[in-house]
């Protein structure tokens, strides 16, 4: 929901040079210059705030701190911008209410001019787009056929749409869909309605209507009739949330959470509900400022305040791991295939060793160790490896007694045999079901 201008906004404070975030941090402020930047802020708040009568309960508390004298010691500028932030939000409890100092970005932009000026704006602006890869982080299949999809910002479609077809396409003929936003701080809302109309066929499906106290206007969001390439709509979608998932990361959570279309797992949100951007006061402040509220047509209100609360709660570091086993576990009961029961059962069988590792005595194990062939097992301060004639060497770890994976060969484990009490032969077996077998020869 926050603008995709925040995001560049960061992108440019993190690239400008030293000599300018030194001529910041020099920067005094006069009692004139807090003065005129408070009453700008407050009219800035009084004409566009969402809420008319949180910004004049604002306003009138900024003009009595500036009256008893609370600023007066103020000439950091950026000590200023952080106490209005902490002032401002002690009214409203709107973490996307703040202030912010930063009069070069504001002169950069009041440098756009000619139509010159305008495309190298927007040229700069997307090249900080391209080096985030529009928030785009990572897409892999996991084992089982389960697409991932990292997302750490909801990019403007205008720019980005190209990446997020790519990777929503990558996904459609994954079984699941697992979409990362633990890390994701927000974005526009048409990167929503992009990536959610992959996941529905294609007749409309209303996702959101917001309001605009500006305009004064509503209007709606709705998946799109058309999109290139293939869609998902039969996946099962999880989507993974921390404390830090904010803003049109939650939007796409509460969304799909309540249409039923996903489980989320992992923390309850940030709670920032309300769009809005960026608008420049004077003596070098901008104000982030929320002009408008999102109303679920499901729910008839949205997470201002409270967050999205996941189906199942668990740490953030924890999240991913259970939406892998959650997801397998439905694949398991979904299929009559028995061959992709015995692959969704081998993933899975994987993901419970890697969870509660288990452990074998140390005198069995070193009945494991010898020549099988072509195939070669030692120990190594009590853990086993394995190697196959003159290729990697592999850590075993154990999923039963006589069972193991071999380091990170997914679609492979040795057993070992036993007859007679006593190791005659290792067999390698295949996510495939195929096996095959060698004796011991040492």
């Amino acid at each position: 929901m926050k603008q995709f201008k925040l995001s560049i906004l960061t992108c440019f404070l993190l690239l400008c040079s030293t000599s300018l975030v030194r001529s910041q941090s020099e920067t005094k402020l006069s009692k004139a210059q807090i003065t005129n930047a408070i009453e700008s802020i407050g009219n800035i708040l009084d004409s566009n705030y969402v809420f008319p009568e949180v910004a004049k309960k604002m306003t009138s508390l900024m003009k009595a701190n500036l009256k008893k004298g609370a600023y007066n010691a103020m000439s950091d500028p950026q000590a200023l911008a952080s106490t209005l932030t902490k002032d401002l939000q002690s009214i409203s409890h709107d973490k996307h209410l703040r202030v912010m100092y930063n009069p070069e970005q504001i002169a950069a932009q009041e440098r756009v001019v000619t139509p010159e000026d305008s495309i190298a704006y927007v040229e700069n602006r997307v090249n900080q787009m391209k080096f985030q890869n529009f928030g785009f982080k990572e897409v892999k299949i996991l084992d089982g056929n389960i697409g991932y999809l990292d997302l750490r910002a909801f990019m403007d479609t205008r720019y980005a749409s190209e990446t997020a077809v790519a990777a929503m396409n990558f996904l459609s003929s994954a079984d699941v869909i697992i979409v990362d936003l633990r890390n994701n701080g927000g974005g526009s809302p048409s990167m929503i309605q992009l990536i959610t109309s992959y996941l529905y066929p294609s007749g409309r499906i209303h996702l959101n209507n917001f309001y605009n106290r500006p305009a004064d206007s509503r209007t709606q969001t709705w998946t799109l009739p058309h999109v290139p390439g293939n869609r998902n709509p039969n996946a099962k979608v999880f989507v993974l949330t921390s404390s830090s998932t904010f803003s049109a990361a939650e939007e796409f959570s509460y969304n799909l959470k309540h249409l039923e279309r996903a489980t989320l797992i992992g923390e309850t949100t940030g709670g920032g509900a309300h769009p809005g951007g960026t608008i420049n006061a004077t003596e070098g402040f901008m104000v982030w400022t929320p002009t408008g509220r999102a109303i679920n047509p499901i729910t008839n209100t949205n997470w201002e305040g409270t967050g999205v609360v996941p189906h199942i709660k668990v740490p953030a570091n924890e999240a991913l791991e259970v939406a892998e086993m959650q997801a397998l576990e439905y694949l398991v009961k979904k299929t009559d295939d028995e061959q992709l029961k015995y692959r969704y059962n081998w993933a899975l069988t994987s993901k419970k060793a890697m969870k509660n590792p288990m452990s074998v005595k140390k005198s069995i194990l070193k009945t494991y160790v010898g020549t099988y062939d072509e195939r070669k097992v030692t120990m190594e301060n009590g853990t086993l490896y394995y190697q196959r004639a003159n290729r990697g060497k592999y850590k075993l770890v154990p999923i039963k007694e006589n069972e193991f994976m071999v380091g990170d060969l997914s679609f492979f484990r040795v057993r070992f045999i036993k007859e007679n009490n006593k190791i005659t032969a290792i067999q390698g077996v295949y996510d495939t079901g195929r096996t095959d077998k060698n004796l011991k020869t040492n």
